[in-house]
């Protein structure tokens, strides 16, 4: 996204002192590989029990969101309120595409703004805007109900409704780490995770049902990648992946495996320098895809994507650059999000092939297609 040295000087940024506030949510005797620790683990022999998901209350939580005027009543907000047309004939710098209910959104990041159609490759200026509040947004997540994007570079939530066919900032939260910007929501556990991409910090947000508010009801911390630049995480069969960052003070670069719950480490897989700057982890077909934006040093003309049938695979150097045998090389693949049986990719430095489509069969990557 930003040049790598600026990243650095967001890292250098961070106060030393974090450590000593941070200390408040890990468990100080907490041992783990390496000695990173994530929040206490409720532990039934060796493995952390994940506590049973049920509706959520609003009753316990960590911070509240505050309430725009749309909030307050949206009904009557919607009544006053007219989309307007996506005014932009190309995307700068798009880092995700998703499908929610009838709908899609992209979200534009260099444009500061989330677009929504409804019908895929339908010319840019027919899209409607859904968020221009967000500067540098880079992902969003809906559980059908409200609508989350990460509002990157102020260090925000923002959270919206569809009313009358309009959407609607109804809420906000303030604080979230430093840059968030990889948002999903697990309908397994009922819960959007934001995560702050230099912090170590996982914020878990939940809806109450009868009212459409949105909490904080959790922050997570992973203490081994506070300062560390990690673009994304992955849930895979009920356990969180993390890909691989870099810093100019990176130890060893390395995919962690940690359970949901408590961000306790379960498994690391050490990668080639070649591969340390990630941006993606993606189960797909019988293996994983995994974007790369840089490697170890920084440099961009090292982005690709690979493929692997095993992560234990990556130190071996058994992997597969599938990028140049399918996508027009030499750009920056980014995210990557799966809408029914397809997959989505997005991408920048390539003008005119900035969002792909393909498909995954076994390990096949087939039907590609340049749609923006």
């Amino acid at each position: 996204m930003k040049p790598i040295s600026n990243f650095f000087f967001h890292i250098k940024k961070i106060s030393v002192k974090r450590a000593a506030v941070m200390t408040a949510f890990i468990l100080a005797s907490s041992a783990c590989l390496s000695g990173c620790s994530g929040k206490n683990a409720v532990k039934q022999g060796d493995k952390p029990v994940v506590k049973e998901t049920t509706p959520y209350d609003g009753k316990e939580y960590l911070e509240e969101s505050s309430l725009t005027e749309a909030g307050k009543d949206l009904a009557a907000a919607a009544a006053e309120f007219t989309p307007i047309n996506n005014f932009d004939t190309e995307l700068s710098v798009p880092t995700y595409i998703t499908k929610v209910d009838d709908t899609w959104f992209i979200v534009d990041c260099y444009h500061n703004r989330v677009i929504y159609s409804k019908e895929l490759g339908a010319p840019l200026t027919s899209w409607l805007i859904m968020s221009s509040e967000a500067t540098q947004p880079h992902t969003m997540a809906s559980d059908g109900h409200v609508y989350v994007i990460d509002d990157t570079e102020n260090n925000r939530v923002l959270i919206y409704e569809k009313e009358a066919d309009k959407y609607l900032l109804t809420q906000r939260f303030n604080d979230i780490g430093t840059r968030p910007h990889y948002t999903v929501y697990d309908k397994d556990t009922d819960t959007f995770y934001v995560w702050s991409s230099i912090t170590g910090e996982l914020f878990c947000f939940r809806r109450e049902a009868s009212t459409n508010r949105v909490y904080l009801t959790d922050k997570r911390v992973i203490s081994c990648l506070d300062g560390i630049y990690v673009r994304s995480f992955s849930i895979i069969d009920g356990d969180i992946y993390f890909v691989s960052g870099v810093s100019d003070s990176a130890p060893d670069s390395k995919i962690l495996k940690c359970n949901l719950e408590t961000l306790e480490i379960e498994k690391e897989y050490p990668v080639p320098d070649e591969l340390a700057g990630m941006v993606q982890l993606t189960k797909a077909g019988k293996g994983f895809l995994i974007t790369i934006s840089t490697d170890k040093a920084g440099a961009q003309d090292k982005a690709t994507i690979v493929q692997t049938d095993s992560l234990e695979a990556l130190s071996k150097g058994k992997y597969t650059d599938v990028y140049a045998d399918h996508f027009i090389g030499g750009g920056t693949p980014y995210y990557i999000s799966n809408v029914d049986d397809t997959f989505f990719l997005t991408e920048h430095r390539i003008k005119g092939h900035s969002i792909w489509s393909f498909k995954v069969d076994d390990k096949d990557i087939t039907d590609v297609t340049a749609i923006y």
